[in-house]
Formats: structure tokens, C-alpha cells, sequence
């Protein structure tokens, strides 16, 4: 199955998030997955994506003040409550639009210490609880240094380790496979050994997180199989930049044998 982020539809550029959620239903999917949408009621979003008629498979965690490039206060000492709040309101979000998913983001921040490392954990514990008493699945993303440089989580080594410590079926790995290239590569074992763990995939060719048949490090048609082979079979997230546009950029799917 294949969803898109609202946000990533070139062809929406300048439009809102409540605008795109039928942008990305003209273009043919059945489902998308978007960022927080600040600056919109909890009912201008619900109302936008039930006209459309498409699905939401998963919202970002709120984040705090954009503008001053802030991904998420999860790993910051002193802000557990102003996550705790975040958290509640997201979650307010996702279960009017019926989205499942969160993606819980850690944050950005100069230098890192134990107490960044302990106070993330404990806020995904914190999550992890909260999110099963709301039947909804928390998810954790490592992404790379190229990309986001000074974000907080770009091991994921360190974010399994916290997943299997924690142990909730409610706190799982968000698998860009964008990111595991730039991080780690060797992506038929790492994603063979991480699949047990994942809870969301996404893609995008690498190095310039374009559509998966531009040329680039990555054989997609392998991949996708290799995805399914190993477990895999719930929505695949379209996290990419589009080179030819996003109805042109749309035609792999099909050559690759999938429909939206």
C-alpha cells in the first residue's frame, strides 16, 4: 500500500494543509500522512480531510515554534510538560482525522549530554502509556545529519536499544529508508534486522530525496520487494521531493507493478 505526506505534493505548493488533503485525493491516493498542521482548528482539519474523502495514516507530533527551526522538545530537560501537552493535543488531532500513528520528534540541539539521552527515554515511556490507553502507535525516527543537521536521534542502534527497554507495543520504528542509507546502508540486512521493530516505512531516492526510479544509491524495485518479503505490508509513506512534478513523479508506481 502507498500513502503520501499532504505536504510533499509539489503540486500544492503555496496551498495550505487543508487545501492538500484534496489535492492529494485529485491525484489519485487513498491515504496520506502529514506534518502538524499549525495554524488550523482541530474541526478546520477534520472538516478538510473528510470532504476529501481520504485517509490519514499518521501525524507528527506537535512540535513547538517552527519558525525558530524547533523538531520537538521530547529530548530537552525542563520541557517534559510542554511535551506532555504537545502529545495530548496531537493525539486530540489524530483521533479526528482517525490518523493511528504519531511520530514522536526528538528535537534539535547543540550538544548533546546523558540528561538529553534520559529525558527522551522518559518521555517515550511517558508517550508509550498514554498512547495505549488511546489505542494509537507512537513512532520514533532516526534521521540523518546531512538532512537535519543537530537533530537528536540519528542512530538507530540507540533508538531499538530504547524501544526494546521500553517494551510497548504502542512505541515502534518509523523506517525512512532515505535515512537508513545516509546513516547506515547495507539495507538488506539492516532493514531484515529492523523490520521486528518498525511500525511505519517511508522512501525516497538518495542523495536528493527525489521520487524511488530517479537514478540514485537505491534499487527500489528490490527494496519494496524486500520490504514485503521481510514482514512488511502496511502503508509505505511517499517522503520525497518530487523531480518531474507530483502527477508526472506519481508514474513509478505503476511500472513497479502497485497502484495508490
Amino acid at each position: 500500500m502507498v500513502a503520501i505526506k499532504a505536504q510533499s505534493n509539489n503540486a500544492s505548493q503555496g496551498a495550505s494543509i487543508l487545501e492538500r488533503y484534496a489535492l492529494a485525493k485529485e491525484a489519485g491516493f487513498k491515504a496520506v500522512e502529514t506534518g502538524f498542521p499549525f495554524g488550523h482548528t482541530l474541526e478546520q482539519v477534520k472538516k478538510a480531510k473528510e470532504s476529501a474523502g481520504i485517509e490519514q495514516v499518521l501525524i507528527n507530533l506537535k512540535t513547538g515554534d517552527v519558525s525558530k527551526g524547533e523538531l520537538g522538545v521530547t529530548a530537552i530537560p525542563g520541557k517534559e510538560n510542554e511535551f506532555k501537552e504537545n502529545l495530548q493535543v496531537t493525539i486530540d488531532y489524530a483521533n479526528a482525522v482517525g490518523a493511528k500513528k504519531i511520530h514522536i520528534m526528538a528535537g534539535k540541539m547543540e550538544n548533546v549530554t546523558s540528561s538529553n539521552w534520559e529525558t527522551y527515554e522518559n518521555n517515550l515511556k511517558y508517550a508509550a502509556d498514554v498512547l495505549k490507553n488511546v489505542n494509537l502507535l507512537g513512532v520514533i525516527e532516526p534521521i540523518n545529519q546531512h538532512s537535519v543537521p543537530k537533530y537528536f536521534l540519528s542512530d538507530y542502534g540507540k533508538a531499538v536499544d530504547i524501544i526494546k527497554r521500553i517494551g510497548s507495543e504502542h512505541l515502534k520504528l518509523q523506517l525512512d529508508i532515505f535515512h537508513l542509507q545516509h546513516i547506515c546502508g547495507d539495507l538488506s540486512h539492516n532493514i531484515k534486522n529492523l523490520m521486528p521493530y518498525v511500525g511505519h516505512v517511508q522512501i525516497a531516492q538518495v542523495p536528493n530525496r527525489n521520487e524511488p526510479d530517479v537514478p540514485g544509491e537505491i534499487n527500489y524495485p528490490y527494496i519494496l520487494q524486500h520490504l514485503e518479503a521481510n514482514g512488511y505490508n502496511d502503508w509505505i509513506g511517499l517522503e520525497y521531493k518530487p523531480a518531474k512534478g507530483s502527477k508526472d513523479g506519481l508514474k513509478w508506481i505503476a511500472s513497479y507493478g502497485y497502484s495508490l
